[in-house]
C-alpha cells in the first residue's frame, strides 16, 4: 500500500475527502493511504508536515481557484519538490488560477481516476 499526502486548500476539503473514500472502494482503482494533515498543527507545523511528506511515497496536489491563497498547501507542495517526492498536480474543477511561481512550469492534470491510478502506480 502506497503512503500518500494529499495537499489541498482547505475550502477545497471536500475534493480530499472524495479522493480518500473513492481510494476506500472496492472496485476502485488503485489504494493510498492517506497522509494529509486534517487538522492544523498548533506549533512546529512546518517541521512535522515536512516529516510527514518525507515518509510519504508521493504527494497528490489539488489545485483550484483557492490555491494561491492557501499558504499551507503552497508550503506543502514546496516541501515535496524539495524533498523530491514525487508530486502529482491535479485541478479539481475547470478553475485555471494564476500559480505561484514554483508551480509555472509544472504539468498539471485533469482529475481523472486513469491519472490518480498511473501517478500511484508509478511509485
Amino acid at each position: 500500500m502506497k503512503r500518500v499526502f494529499i495537499s489541498f486548500a482547505m475550502e477545497d476539503k471536500t475534493y480530499r475527502d472524495f479522493l480518500v473514500g473513492q481510494s476506500k472502494n472496492e472496485n476502485s482503482p488503485f489504494t493510498f493511504v492517506d497522509m494529509s494533515v486534517k487538522e492544523p498543527w498548533k506549533s512546529e507545523w512546518k517541521t512535522k508536515c515536512r516529516t510527514k511528506i518525507k515518509g510519504c511515497d508521493g504527494v497528490i496536489g489539488l489545485i483550484s481557484k483557492n490555491t494561491p491563497a492557501a499558504d499551507g498547501e503552497i508550503f506543502e507542495l514546496k516541501c515535496a519538490y524539495e524533498e523530491d517526492v514525487p508530486v502529482m498536480l491535479m485541478y479539481i474543477n475547470d478553475d485555471r488560477p494564476v500559480l505561484p511561481a514554483f508551480l509555472k512550469n509544472k504539468r498539471i492534470n485533469v482529475w481523472s481516476w486513469a491519472n490518480i491510478k498511473a501517478f500511484i502506480s508509478k511509485l
